[in-house]
Formats: C-alpha cells, structure tokens, sequence
C-alpha cells in the first residue's frame, strides 16, 4: 500500500522514518497522505485524530520535516544514478548500496568518485598513462618486475613523466585520490573528528596603528580557547562564529594527526614490499592535502546546522510562550511611549482595540510641564473611561511609571491599573507597511503608543503584526540560517494562533491569515467582504469570501469564532463536521444545544457508546463543551516593579526583586528588574535541582523572584540568582515526590503577586489577581 500511495518513498524509507521517529506506520503514512492532501499542521493534530493516532503538533511538524528531508533525498539519489550510468560504471554493488543510504553525506561520499571534477593531479597522472602503475601499489602484491623497474617504463617525456621519481609520484596521486574518495573511509574519518577533534579559537593579532578590535571584549573569553566538537553547545559555537565574522577571532579543528594517519593505515596497509613507503606518502597526502580539508569543512557546516537548530528552538519556545502570555482582555487602555525630551507619546484604545485618541506630554523636562501632563492623562482617562495603562519598557520608563503611580494616587483611582509592557518590536510595526495601512494619518510614534496599548489587551493579536525577529527574544538571531528560523517562527506563530482561536469579526487581516488553510489574500478578502457586508452570524457565511472554498472552509473553519451567532457552536472549537455530533448528544439528553453549553453538568448523562464519533474526536468535543470558546491562555498578573530602583546603579548585591523573563538562552536566562538593562540568572543559578535546559526551570513572560548577586555599571552586566531564594530541597516522600516546602519565590504568568507600590521580599505574598483588581471596577470580568 506505501509503495504504491507513495513512488517516492519506498516501504523502506517509510519504516526507517517510522523508527526514527517513534510512530506506528499507519500513523505516518495516515499523517502522510493528509499533507498530501492540502492539510494543515494545526487541523491534522486537532481534528484528524482518528487517523493519526493522536499524534501531536510536534510529531507531526517532525514527520513533515523528515518527508520532506527524504524525498530530497530520493531526488538526488535518482539524479546521481542516472549520472553514474551515463558514464557507463553503475554496477550492481555501488547501485544496492546507493539505494540503501538514508543519509545524504553517505548519498553524496557514493558519488564523489565519479562526480565531475576539475582537472586534478591525479586527472593529469591518468593522462600520463600512469593508471597500471597505480593499480600495483594498491594491489601491493609482488609481480614479476620490482616497482622501480615497473615504474621504468612509463617514462614518457612526451607525456611529461621526465623520470622514474615522476612515474611513482603520479601513481601516488592517483593512490591518493582514489583514497580520499573512499566513503567508508570519509565516514569513519569524519565520525573520529567529530568524537575526538577540538575547536580552538584565537584572537586575530592586531596590527600597529589599527583601531582595537573588540574593544568592549565581548569575545574576551574565547581569545584563547578549546572545547570538545562533540559536546560544544550551539551558543558557545554561534559566539566564536559571530567573532571570526566581525574579524575579531580565527577558528579551527585540531584533531590528533598521528591518530588520523594510523587509522588510514590500517586500512590502506595490507602487506609489506617495496610500494609500502610509496603508499605511506599516498595516504599522508590523501589526508593533508584532500580530506583534511574537506571533511574540516563537512563539520563545520555540520556544526552550524547543528547550532542553527539548537538557537532556532530556543528562539521558538520563547516565541512562543511571548506569544500566549496571558492577555489582560477587553477593556480600554491608555498606551504610553515614555521619552525624556522628545515626551511621552500617549494613545487611548477602547476595548475591541479601536483607536480613540492621542496626545504628548512631556513630565521630565521640568516641573511646569508636570502638572500639564496630568491633566492630560486626567481628560484621557475621564473621557474614556481608561482601565489600564501600559507603559513600554524603553528609555524613561521607570520615571514615567513612577509619575503614573504618583498620578493615581493623587487622584485616589484605586480601580486604574498601570503595567510596563515590552516595546521590543513595536518601532518596527510603525514603520510598517501593516501599520501604514491601519493608521495612514497617524505618526510613527502615536502608532507606537497604539501598539504599546493594544500589546496589554491581547499580545497575541498584536505581535503577529511584527516581524518576529524584531521581538528580540533569539539567540543570536541574525547568525543562524535565515530561512530555517522564518520557516520555524512562522510554524509557531501558525500553532498559536490557532490553538488560541481567532474572531471572525475582530480579529485583522494580520492574523487572520495565520489560521489554518488561510493565505494573506484569503485573509484581506474576508476582512474586505466583513467592511461591506457586516459581521458574520454563521461560520457558513465564510463560503461567500471570494477565495474560500470547500478546503479551505474545512481547514479553518473549527478555529474561528462567532460570539453571537446563529448557532451556538460557532462560538466553539467544535468543528463543523461534528455538529451532528452535538446534536445527537442533546437529543440523548433532550435538551436543546444551548442548554448544554450552558449547564455543561447535563454531558455527565451522556451514553458514549451510542455516539458516532471516534474516542479522541469525543473527548474533545465534550471537553469544549464543558468549557466552550475557553482561552489556554493563563490568567494575566502585572509585575511590580521595586521603588526606588531606576537604574542601574540603584542595584545593589543581595537586594530581592521581582521581574520578568525576558528571554530563554541554553546557557540562561534574562530578567528584566526595571533597570533598563535586563539582568542574567545563570543556568547555575536557576534552580536547586538539577536542569539541563533553562526552559525546564523558567520560560519567557514569567514574573519570578531574583536575588542580585552583582551589577557592573562599567560592562552594564547583571547578575542576579532564582535558586538563592528557593526553599531547599524537601525530604522525599514514599511516592518519591519532594515533600512539600510551602509557596516558593517565582510563579508562572497567572500567578500570585504583591500588591503595587508594596515593597518586596522573600517572603510569600497574599495573591492578587487581575480579576481581583477589576472585581473593583463592579462589573463581570471574563477572560477572552
């Protein structure tokens, strides 16, 4: 059935992809056959369940990565086979064992001995006539003649074999090349320097009268330099890659060359004569002067790949949790782009994100402008009854936090909230194209206030209108392969949105066009029929956009929403096809659909067996039913920020602040304490336990707790510690669970808080939630 389903991938390759992976052949090929077919990632892991075995987003993603690697592969196989019979040297042996490589590096050492090269020394040798003479050093057995006799006879001045020295060196390049070209031998040759060799990197001498280079000596730790191919990790080898880019540092594979030689050795050598010494000086050249080089330069691609890929995951999983960090939801919220004397941009949205009004104060430039200022923000926040304020992070954001607090407490609006919200990004959206469209008349700086603003409501919806390498959440970003990280960025970006929900009738093109099956076009066709036609009242309307067809409908339609419309559903993740599903279960129960998402209790009548839907496919269903249209997203919580501690130099060692996580690396991770410079918690200093990755002890967007080990103003560095104040390690317990040790210092996004303007400690605090804060406010909250 694969074979036949599947020309391009065997039976063969179907199941090493399988093993490899860890997944059933018919999950794979169901997976297979699926993509084929037009299917997303996020609508294959969500509603085709049945097929897939369940499988999730991330299997899923690795089995199309793996496809996509092997049919490649199978291109490029059939293309060297072809080449190889066209020159008539395709035997039987060399096409099994071609068509048995599951590895293109193995594909492409099958085929370096007859790929087309340039004219080489050996190329010239075989000219010469030299090929007999080669053949009886590598058969190194004894003939009638002795090899300087042999060698005598292919003198041919004519040929430019001026002696016997000149026969014996072109055989040996022939020996040589025919060496190098050996793929067993390159693979074991590469497989000992990547176990064995060792990156050393150097400063680059600096010449007299040139400007120093590194003068912040950002690479000072690898002006002298070793570590282990095989156990670098991928930022330590981005680093020393960044400082030979800017000229600062040079860097090489060392390897044990005696080793290397030895082992060519024992597998060239096979007996003694008088060609052993002519061989010998074969396979030294073959290593120095065609493989050394070569296969120096195979792992040094394979360490950038290798390093790419670790620095673009880690780039992914803080992509991603920036982007479903907890939204604070809908209500209006006045954005603020602090500056010192170009002033404080300011910009009011309403709840839906719609711009209001704008206007620019300036409270640093003096005390007559401060009183202006607040009666500024004053008719803001009166004229449309502002909720929230959000500050963006950049210059003068702590002095203009604390005049928002001192402001709010003047004025007793204890039912006002202020939060410092991350910029990163947001002067790249006001430059935009994306920008420009939604604000034509507005200046770059009010669109950044907007942004700010809207970043509070719903982070999601307005980072996807930014570049994402503009959030500045990688590691080193710009070093890695460009097309690998946008390819991978936009995956994430697609999963969020999607596993997320969008509506239909808020949400802009934007981020539209990251919900399953809908391209950039589909997207502004639904907005465009939306501005001219009114809001939708059923997910079938979407049949009507110019562009939406059968699959794309299927594709999308489960994640968006239709709050209000004409059937409840639509406002689920319950995809379309499974409303008959639905409606068999409240005519089990008789009781119409709206009761059953109202009163979720009545699904515990439910008889599952007489329901015609798969179990995954019905888990889901009624999950969604007991909570329909619910956000994953955690609940939001506002960092606090320490009074008093502005800059940097206000830090001092052993002070306990609260921050957030501003970016994940493999070597730590960054907490922004409201300083303006974002401190690091060494992995050594995240968590008492052990942990491999910093992403096991923290992630980006957590408020967590940190103790300041050390602040260079100098080097602008800071040095701050989460494990200092966790409590220490509980006795273990029969189940071998670490009994319990009370609350801890640092919570996840969602959790509790101190209260604002309280000072902080160690110490546990009462928790206060958003919904706590808006309690105040008198109305219902509910999140999105």
């Amino acid at each position: 059935m694969a074979e036949s389903k599947f020309p391009a991938l065997a039976l063969p390759l179907l199941q090493h992809i399988s093993n490899e992976l860890n997944v059933s052949l018919r999950s794979l090929v169901a997976v297979i056959e699926l993509l084929d077919d037009g299917g997303t990632v996020p609508f294959i892991a969500r509603y085709r369940k049945e097929a897939t075995g369940n499988l999730d987003e991330v299997q899923i993603r690795s089995i199309e990565e793996r496809v996509t690697y092997f049919r490649e592969l199978v291109a490029r196989r059939e293309t060297i086979l072809a080449s190889i019979a066209e020159q008539g040297k395709l035997t039987d042996d060399l096409k099994a064992r071609i068509e048995a490589a599951m590895d293109k590096s193995e594909l492409e050492d099958l085929y370096l001995p007859y790929r087309p090269k340039r004219r080489t020394k050996a190329t010239i040798a075989r000219e010469a006539g030299l090929e007999p003479l080669a053949e009886y050093l590598w058969a190194q057995q004894r003939g009638e003649q002795d090899l300087v006799t042999l060698a005598a006879t292919f003198v041919d001045a004519e040929k430019g074999v001026a002696d016997v020295e000149a026969a014996l060196e072109g055989a040996r390049h022939i020996v040589a090349e025919r060496i190098s070209e050996d793929a067993d031998l390159r693979k074991e040759l590469r497989q000992v320097l990547f176990d064995e060799g060792m990156i050393v990197s150097r400063k680059v001498m600096e010449l007299e009268g040139d400007a120093p280079k590194d003068p912040q000596e950002k690479f000072k730790m690898y002006y002298e330099y070793r570590e282990p191919v095989k156990t670098i990790p991928s930022h330590r080898m981005l680093a020393v890659r960044r400082g030979e880019e800017e000229g600062v540092l040079y860097f090489l594979i060392e390897s044990d060359q005696e080793r290397i030689l030895a082992l060519l050795r024992a597998r060239v050598l096979r007996d003694q004569g008088d060609w052993t010494s002519h061989m010998t000086l074969a396979l030294e050249d073959a290593w120095t002067r065609l493989m050394k080089s070569s296969i120096q330069s195979e792992i040094r691609l394979e360490l950038k790949r290798r390093s790419d890929k670790e620095a673009i995951e880690v780039f992914r999983e803080n992509l991603h949790h920036l982007l479903l960090a907890p939204p604070a939801g809908p209500l209006a919220v006045l954005g603020i782009d602090p500056g010192l004397r170009t002033g404080c941009k300011l910009a009011v949205v309403d709840e839906t994100g719609k711009f209001l009004a704008h206007d620019v104060m300036y409270p640093h430039t003096g005390k007559a402008q401060v009183e202006q200022a607040k009666q500024k923000v004053a008719t803001l926040l009166k004229g449309h009854n502002v909720r929230a304020i959000a500050i963006g992070n950049g210059t003068a954001s702590r002095e203009t936090d604390q005049f928002v607090r001192e402001f709010l407490r003047e004025h007793h609006l204890n039912t006002v909230f202020s939060v410092t919200v991350s910029e990163s990004g947001a002067s790249v959206y006001s430059a935009s194209d994306i920008a420009r469209q939604e604000f034509p008349d507005l200046d770059l700086t009010v669109r950044g206030a907007i942004s700010i603003a809207r970043r509070l409501q719903d982070p999601l919806s307005e980072l996807v209108k930014v570049d994402p390498k503009a959030i500045g959440v990688g590691q080193y970003q710009h070093d890695v392969d460009q097309k690998a990280l946008q390819e991978s960025l936009e995956h994430t970006i697609e999963s969020c949105v999607n596993r997320v929900g969008v509506d239909l009738n808020t949400a802009s093109w934007t981020l539209l066009r990251y919900v399953s099956g809908i391209s950039e076009r589909t997207a502004q066709s639904i907005v465009n029929h939306r501005d001219n036609n009114g809001k939708f009242v059923s997910r079938q309307q979407l049949l009507e956009v110019s562009g939406v067809g059968p699959k794309t409908f299927e594709q999308a339609a489960g994640f968006l929403r239709i709050r209000g419309g004409v059937n409840p559903l639509d406002s689920t993740a319950v995809h379309p096809e499974s409303y008959r599903v639905v409606e068999q279960i409240a005519s089990a129960i008789g009781t119409p659909i709206e009761d059953v998402i109202r009163n979720p209790q009545l699904l515990e009548k439910v008889d599952r067996s007489r329901l015609d839907a798969g179990s995954f496919t019905l888990n889901d269903i009624l999950e969604e039913l007991r909570k329909p249209g619910r956000d994953p997203r955690e609940k939001f919580v506002a960092p606090s920020f320490a009074e008093g501690v502005n800059e940097l130099s206000d830090l001092q060692e052993g002070m306990v602040l609260e921050g957030v996580v501003t970016n994940v690396t493999k070597f730590g991770a960054f907490v922004d304490v409201g300083v303006h410079q974002d401190g690091l918690v060494h992995i050594s200093e995240l968590s008492n336990k052990f942990i491999k990755d910093p992403h096991e002890a923290v992630k980006t967007g957590q408020i967590v707790k940190v103790k300041v080990l050390g602040a260079d103003e100098k080097t602008r560095r800071i040095s701050l510690s989460i494990k200092q104040l966790e409590a220490p390690a509980g006795p273990k317990v029969k189940n071998g669970s670490a009994a319990p040790s009370g609350n801890g210092p640092n919570r996840a996004a969602g959790g509790a808080r101190p209260p604002a303007g309280k000072p902080r400690s160690a110490a546990p605090s009462p928790p206060q939630t958003m919904e706590e804060k808006l309690a105040a406010l008198g109305g219902k909250w509910k999140t999105r």
